[in-house]
């Protein structure tokens, strides 16, 4: 076993071995497991059976999850995305009244035309073209985005009227448990401790239990069964109820959302070489195949997690984190009452928190702020684009979105200031069809 882990994911040479491998993979499920309970409650909005979805998300994410490990060999796990199953079910299902069989109709045609453009070798190319400022940025940008979320999943950062954001209530018990746990943490880090993130978050979990913020719901469960959603997907409604627009949207938001982390998670992980992701394409067709795979079971779009970086903070540097990451969501199928433990919400004032993964959250938001001083500060053309990359991401919550700023901006101003043959035309094209979106809305 030990020679087939060293052949596959070439461990020694990476620097890695098999213990930090499990602990990474441990450590990225641990921080996005929440998914398997939320997810059944967005889609559940729509009509579709919640024990179905909740086993649909766990199959594609354990399927799409292992495909990125074994094609790839990078640590950075799948499921579906938060955003997109809102747009699937509020939108789509919610404002203009499609039937969810038919929403997962498109969903899969649009993952059917990503698997398409990743076999043909196009897909990757979209992270190539990324000029570095914009790759830096995005990777920062998404560090505030992941700190903002913990923040607010923390308690700390709640809605405010007028100003938008404010303080929470500070000395509420899930505040004081995440104070608790970035202290631990930090201080294991500082102290250059293996595993400092998983016993943080492992220790937070247990201080949350007699506080009554974490709930132990027991060990086992039953499956439930996933045929009401199983093979339930209408791709002919899909076509002619003229959602040819959402399938565009779907396919749009999959492919951003997908190099948008890829950029963000591999580039303070070191994993580009010479401004290029390797097996970039092999990682945009697992990510593919795991959004055809979820229409087909009952899930929404599935894609790169940014969670992953709580793993690759960890030590995680190959696929043999996500093979473990895997194995945990399979077996998630049967101790859903643990995964609840540690991803679970905790109501507080009528918002729905999740202190236990908050602290590790907020962490990783400070590791990849690194990426910031990457990029040419003094160079206007280079540095106006990527800080509105940086600052859009957090607060408009997308990353799409973000990133969308980042090329519009640096496609104009490129060209007004005589440099346009410098950018690569995809990215023109790129802004182009993000100018056509924003239009569009």
């Amino acid at each position: 076993m030990k020679g087939w882990f060293e052949r596959t994911f070439h461990l020694q040479e990476l620097r890695t071995d098999v213990r930090k491998e499990l602990v990474g993979g441990l450590t990225t499920f641990m921080t996005m497991s929440y998914i398997i309970f939320v997810q059944p409650a967005i889609l559940g909005q729509t009509g579709m059976d919640k024990g179905a979805v909740m086993v649909a998300t766990c199959l594609a994410s354990a399927l799409a999850t292992l495909l990125t490990g074994l094609l790839a060999n990078y640590p950075i796990a799948q499921a579906p995305a938060m955003g997109h199953n809102v747009f699937f079910a509020v939108t789509v299902c919610g404002l203009m009244g499609y039937s969810w069989q038919v929403a997962l109709g498109a969903n899969f045609i649009s993952g059917t035309i990503f698997v398409i453009l990743a076999l043909l070798g196009v897909a990757g190319k979209l992270i190539d073209i990324i000029p570095d400022s914009l790759k830096n940025a995005i990777a920062a940008g998404i560090g505030l985005l992941i700190a903002l979320i913990g923040l607010e999943y923390a308690g700390i950062v709640v809605a405010t009227p007028g100003v938008l954001v404010g303080l929470g209530d500070l000395g509420s018990k899930p505040v004081l448990l995440v104070f608790f746990g970035l202290i631990i943490i930090s201080v294991l880090m500082a102290y250059r401790l293996p595993g400092a993130i998983l016993w943080g978050i492992l220790a937070t979990a247990a201080v949350g239990l007699p506080l009554g913020v974490v709930k132990y719901h027991g060990l086992l469960s039953a499956p439930p069964s996933i045929a009401p959603t199983l093979f339930k997907l209408d791709i002919v409604g899909a076509l002619k109820s003229g959602l040819i627009p959402i399938i565009f949207v779907f396919f749009f938001l999959d492919v951003f959302d997908t190099v948008g982390t890829l950029v963000g998670v591999c580039a303070p992980a070191g994993f580009f070489k010479n401004g290029k992701l390797p097996k970039a394409n092999q990682a945009m067709l697992a990510d593919a195949l795991g959004t055809v795979t979820g229409t087909l079971l009952g899930t929404s779009t599935v894609t790169s997690y940014i969670e992953s970086s709580t793993g690759i903070a960890q030590g995680a540097r190959t696929g043999l984190a996500n093979v473990f990451t895997s194995i945990l969501f399979l077996g998630a199928l049967f101790l859903s009452p643990l995964a609840e433990m540690i991803g679970g919400s905790y109501v507080y004032k009528n918002q729905v928190l999740h202190p236990v993964i908050a602290p590790a959250l907020i962490i990783v938001g400070f590791l990849m702020m690194k990426s910031v001083v990457r990029i040419d500060w003094d160079e206007v053309s280079e540095a106006i684009p990527a800080f509105l990359t940086l600052v859009i991401m957090p607060l408009a919550v997308s990353i799409t979105d973000g990133m969308a700023f980042g090329f519009i901006s640096y496609s104009v101003i490129k060209l007004i200031k005589g440099e346009g043959r410098k950018v690569h035309w995809l990215v023109y094209l790129i802004s182009v069809l993000l100018v056509i979106r924003y239009l569009l809305r």
